[in-house]
């Protein structure tokens, strides 16, 4: 994301896409609910993929 979450880190994992996209930041474990519109704002860069 473009801000850091307010404990410090900028790492998220993604845990539902949709029409909502719910997050949770790998500092804290809080869980971030948005609108995929707002996520596709925020988002700076994938770091990561997930293989099946």
């Amino acid at each position: 994301m473009k801000k850091p979450h307010a404990c410090g880190t900028n790492r998220f994992e993604i845990i539902r896409l949709g029409m909502d996209i719910k997050l949770k930041c790998t500092g804290c474990g809080h869980i971030i609910m948005m609108p995929r519109r707002d996520f596709d704002k925020h988002l700076k860069k994938i770091l990561e993929h997930h293989e099946n």
